[in-house]
């Protein structure tokens, strides 16, 4: 791929590449990942992994204004709050709905159902749903902490989907969309990492100041738990999307 006027670089690891694109915002960034999503799709792919939170809206609004038709495409979602169903403002079904689905309709989505009466069941049930529809590209976000879906530090590199007890500086992080921290959910249904990393293609995209320490351990650090996204140094086919602010760190 060949991006034009743009900063980047390839991060060799252990005989790997990991793309590294720096940019001076947002919306600079969200444009690369619509070219890159226009690329995959010419190319054949037809399931995408999506998410969550407020890193990928620009993102969304670029696919929306597009000319991309996804009616013959699947999309899966990394994760759910448990107890919230799609109805709700606040549940990511609602999210993506608002943000994308509504706008740009797919043949199927896919998100996990944070209202289950059985979540094992449900867990088991979503990484069937997965293993039927091999991701073709992954669209991931970076906690502050280093997570990964909602897959908080110290979570297995081997785990699939499961439920997740949800951190207090994740809580804290999401406060922001709710009218206070104590109506957050603490658990959710997330997406394992062993699951994100089945995917063909990931893409990460990180903006501001406040995720220059994680996105620098993903890139520079060890491959360690104790960051989950470092995790990524190991995937064939990675391609970071930053701004200036959340690279500032690396060397």
């Amino acid at each position: 791929m060949v991006y034009t006027n743009k900063a980047y670089s390839f991060i060799y690891l252990e005989e790997k590449i990991m793309k590294v694109i720096t940019v001076k915002n947002q919306l600079e960034g969200a444009k690369i990942g619509l070219d890159i999503v226009s690329e995959k799709m010419a190319a054949g792919a037809k399931t995408f992994g999506l998410a969550t939170g407020s890193t990928p809206v620009e993102f969304y609004n670029q696919i929306i204004n597009s000319d991309l038709d996804f009616t013959d495409k699947t999309s899966i979602n990394l994760d759910e709050y448990v107890g919230l169903d799609g109805s709700d403002e606040q549940s990511y079904r609602y999210f993506m709905s608002q943000h994308l689905f509504n706008e740009k309709p797919f043949k199927a989505n896919f998100l996990p159902n944070g209202k289950a009466a059985d979540l094992d069941k449900e867990v088991k049930a979503y990484d069937e749903i997965i293993d039927a529809h091999p991701i073709d590209l992954q669209i991931l976000g970076i906690g502050q902490n280093g997570h990964i879906g909602f897959n908080e530090p110290g979570t297995s590199f081997d785990v699939t989907t499961h439920v997740v007890d949800l951190t207090q500086s994740t809580i804290k992080a999401n406060s922001r969309y709710f009218a206070n921290e104590a109506d957050v959910p603490k658990q959710a249904v997330s997406m394992g990492i062993a699951s994100i990393l089945k995917s063909k293609t990931l893409i990460l995209m990180a903006w501001g100041h406040e995720k220059a320490e994680a996105v620098k351990g993903m890139i520079e650090g060890e491959v360690t738990e104790s960051l989950p996204a470092s995790v990524l140094q190991q995937h064939d086919d990675v391609i970071v999307i930053i701004d200036e602010a959340a690279a500032s760190l690396l060397n």
